[in-house]
């Protein structure tokens, strides 16, 4: 009989943890939503309703041993995953991969992917219905989502609000200037050390004119309105021994092993970590790769793990199809030719098909 491994949570890192341990393990991914969202592409979706298909990516094909269930965790702890539907699941080993809310479009609520693709579509509409937007956050996901509106909408104001005084602290000066550089040549408006009085009167991604006032006194008038700030992570299910290892930021202690503080065979990784590093995709999926080989160690009765160590920062930020710029670890600086060859072009589409047995 192979060992249970249950991972909980089918995202970037879920997923990966899942393909990696299927040969060694009965594994049983749980997962509420009925196909990935590959949320790299979700900004892209949001003003391109030809290209929002392609990121929901069924998980059919991802295992060829294991078993991907459709269903939440309302309770984990030590040996039993239990679910919505009441079901309960026993398990060798536990994967935390629950990831964290974020508001949309970077991210989406909804567990249909029909009822999620209708909702990108209406944001479309919303963005197509207006002539300026307000995009409140300066970080990457603002940035991006400004660089996707005016890359579809040349003709498009855009303005981000950030009460930060400057954009993406924790990278280089080099970096920070070339996507200002990329930014004023688009066209988009920054207030930032500024940050509005009170929100917009309208509901958020709905178009309808209004006319708002930042804490400094300057005013902004604008179609519709976007939040690009707040993670939330997901981790209210844990409990029993679990519980105390949630901090009350709602992110999980964990050893450098990814074990869960406390905990051997209970592992978690991503956004629900207290890993101090920008909390990214391809960070989950390397902490997939790290909590995989742990595992497979475990089975075979090792004892000698392997540590995670976050890598220096590196970040790869397009500004639509053809714009943006990269740094790698290290420092380098890439151009935006480079970078939309990275990720620009299919914002990776094509990659993940092949993950989820999806091309070929």
């Amino acid at each position: 009989m192979s060992p249970k491994v249950v991972i909980v949570g089918g995202g970037y890192g879920g997923s990966a943890a899942a393909k990696a341990l299927d040969a060694v393990a009965d594994v049983t991914l749980v997962e509420p939503k009925d196909a990935f969202l590959h949320n790299v592409g979700a900004l892209r979706a949001a003003v391109d309703s030809d290209f929002a298909p392609q990121i929901f990516l069924p998980y059919d094909h991802l295992l060829s041993r294991g078993r991907v269930v459709r269903d939440r965790a309302v309770r984990v702890e030590p040996g039993t995953v239990s679910l919505a539907s009441g079901k309960a699941l026993d398990a060798d080993y536990i994967v935390l991969a629950t990831g964290s809310s974020y508001p949309f479009p970077a991210k989406s609520d909804l567990d249909d992917s029909s009822a999620s693709l209708e909702k990108f579509g209406a944001t479309q509409k919303q963005l197509t219905a207006a002539d300026k937007v307000l995009l409140l956050g300066a970080g990457p996901v603002g940035l991006e989502f400004a660089g996707e509106i005016k890359a579809r909408w040349p003709q498009k104001q855009v303005v981000i609000i950030d009460p930060a005084p400057s954009i993406l602290s924790g990278y280089s000066d080099a970096f920070r200037e070339e996507i200002l550089r990329q930014l004023d040549q688009l066209g988009v408006e920054l207030l930032l050390g500024d940050s509005l009085a009170q929100e917009p009167p309208t509901e958020v991604g709905t178009a309808g004119a209004f006319d708002v006032t930042t804490r400094s006194g300057a005013e902004v008038s604008a179609q519709v309105w976007f939040r690009a700030y707040g993670v939330t992570p997901a981790s209210a299910y844990l409990a029993g021994s679990l519980a105390p290892a949630r901090l009350d930021s709602g992110r999980v202690e964990v050893l450098p092993s990814l074990q869960v503080k406390g905990q051997t065979t209970v592992f978690a990784l991503g956004d629900i970590t207290d890993v101090a590093e920008p909390k990214r995709a391809g960070a989950a999926m390397q902490h997939a790769e790290v909590i995989a080989g742990n595992i497979t160690a475990l089975i075979g009765g090792g004892k000698e793990l392997t540590s995670y160590e976050p890598g220096p920062a590196a970040i790869l930020l397009p500004l639509g199809p053809t714009g943006g710029a990269t740094e790698l670890p290290g420092g380098e600086l890439l151009g935006p030719e480079v970078t939309a060859q990275y990720k620009g072009a299919d914002l990776m589409v094509g990659r993940f098909s092949e993950t989820f047995g999806l091309s070929g």
